[in-house]
């Protein structure tokens, strides 16, 4: 069986997600690897002594190690999938930290036999990414969805929960378009109201923003280039969530444009109701 302590890890992306990751297994096994095509991450990352082995190129360093982590954007994740038999001979364990599952499993499959793959999602973060905003406890206590494939071997199960739990973090193991489904509505649909509520307002009552409006619209912040294939992964669950949304919208809108308070308040209350079931 997989034995944490006695493995070789290597991360593909050394972003927030990714060097946070690396921060919380630092010391809990043989060695760890860190790949980034950012020469600047790469010499942070040993600097800081974050990586024990660091490399722009996958292919110098993959040969070497037990357990492979997919750590990029979701497009990257799936070019890295495709490359991937091109990078390393030897049999390894595959786990990716994709904010979407369908696709990215789905490409999983089609990985050679030497490979073990798993699909994983860890549900935490925030807007600033990069190395330099990475945390070493970012993963504790967060929810770590994993979405196995029907190839995939008790090993590697355990390899997830013992990464798991060596970062504090909570598992899960759910089905790969259940995973998208529920994350349309809990994840990609936040970021986009984030960014219309961003969009919508006046640049200038900028003076005037408070507290509500600073975590309301703190997801804009975060990079297109991280949410684009998220939302193109995920096209059709983002859309039905947001014709939910729409839905909700028209009635507090048409609520108020009939001065129907008591509708109003009704629907208000409903949404307050809900999201103290939310936050328990």
């Amino acid at each position: 069986m997989f034995n944490l302590a006695d493995s070789k890890i290597a991360i593909i992306g050394l972003g927030l997600m990714g060097g946070s990751l690396a921060l919380g297994l630092r010391g809990k096994c043989a060695a760890l690897y860190g790949i980034d095509p950012h020469l600047p991450t790469l010499e942070l990352a040993l600097s800081q002594h974050i990586v024990d082995y660091a490399d722009s190129d996958p292919a110098n360093l993959l040969p070497e190690v037990d357990l492979v982590i997919l750590s990029a954007p979701v497009p990257a994740i799936l070019t890295l999938l495709e490359q991937l038999p091109s990078f390393t001979p030897n049999p390894c364990i595959v786990m990716d930290l994709g904010s979407t599952k369908k696709l990215i499993v789905e490409s999983m499959s089609r990985l050679p036999e030497r490979f073990d793959p798993i699909g994983g999602h860890p549900i935490c973060g925030k807007e600033k990414l990069s190395l330099a905003n990475a945390e070493r406890t970012l993963y504790y206590a967060a929810p770590f969805l994993l979405t196995p494939l029907e190839r995939t071997s008790p090993r590697a199960i355990s390899a997830a929960n013992q990464i798991i739990e060596a970062l504090g973090a909570k598992a899960k193991t759910l089905d790969a378009i259940e995973h998208d489904r529920i994350l349309a509505s809990t994840s990609h649909l936040p970021f986009l109201i984030s960014s219309a509520l961003a969009l919508a307002t006046p640049q200038d009552v900028a003076s005037f923003v408070g507290p509500g409006f600073k975590s309301t619209s703190r997801l804009a912040g975060t990079s297109s280039s991280m949410m684009l294939g998220v939302l193109q992964s995920n096209r059709e669950d983002v859309l039905n969530a947001l014709h939910k949304m729409q839905t909700q919208l028209a009635e507090i809108e048409s609520a108020l444009s009939a001065k129907d308070f008591t509708k109003l308040e009704s629907i208000l209350d409903e949404a307050q109701n809900k999201y103290q079931k939310f936050a328990a």
